[in-house]
């Protein structure tokens, strides 16, 4: 099958689209499309990728559906578009970055400076149906995220995995903790961030072990 993606993802990420359950998941997509609402709009289902090519990699965050309200979803877990108010999750990540990193709010909750600079902001599950969260899951998304981390995890050397909540972490405990950095914490919703996700510092952390590595620090 032929998709429409950066190139060095498309490479590496071939044997997938040809599989047989990624043909069932492009069909159910494109009639998701066709009959109803779906985020992000199709042509910014990889923009995760589209941003980060395989080798610039430095960081990945991994989220679970991308946002399913107007005008949020934009292909980069936890990121909004310019001029889009911040769900209560991206508020959390900005006040530990702030409380982290010194670094005050910003005005704009569109995290494509981050990717830019090597963070991949991969949803586990790459489209919604509006207003129904969850409604993407169990049709192949997972099953072709988990390949995007594996060929990170084994491909590569000394990139952050950062898993935020229970799900991300079921979803990387696979990833070899000598070869990489994981870290972990509650997620940032509002029904957990005091659990734990305040006060990470994942943002100082990860960065430290970057320099540690010879790369540049992230810009949070």
């Amino acid at each position: 099958m032929n998709v429409r993606i950066e190139e060095s993802w498309k490479t590496r990420l071939q044997e997938e689209f040809d599989k047989p359950y990624f043909a069932n998941l492009t069909q159910f997509v494109r009639n998701e499309y066709a009959s109803g609402v779906v985020y992000p709009p199709g042509n910014e289902m990889f923009a995760a990728f589209d941003a980060c090519p395989f080798e610039q990699v430095r960081v990945v965050i991994l989220g679970q559906d991308p946002y399913h309200e107007p005008g949020q979803a934009h292909g980069l877990c936890f990121s909004v578009n310019d001029g889009v108010q911040f769900p209560p999750s991206l508020v959390n990540i900005f006040k530990e970055i702030e409380s982290d990193m010194g670094k005050p709010m910003p005005r704009s909750g569109n995290l494509m400076r981050w990717a830019q600079q090597g963070v991949l902001l991969l949803n586990a599950t790459l489209t919604v149906r509006a207003h129904q969260a969850g409604s993407h899951q169990n049709k192949g998304w997972e099953t072709f995220t988990d390949a995007v981390i594996r060929r990170l995890a084994l491909e590569r050397e000394h990139i952050v995995f950062i898993l935020w909540g229970s799900y991300a972490q079921r979803k990387g405990a696979f990833i070899d903790r000598n070869r990489h950095c994981v870290l972990q914490s509650p997620h940032p919703s509002p029904l957990s961030a005091y659990r734990g996700f305040f006060g990470n510092k994942h943002f100082s952390s990860a960065n430290n072990y970057l320099v540690q590595h010879g790369y540049k620090p992230i810009e949070w």
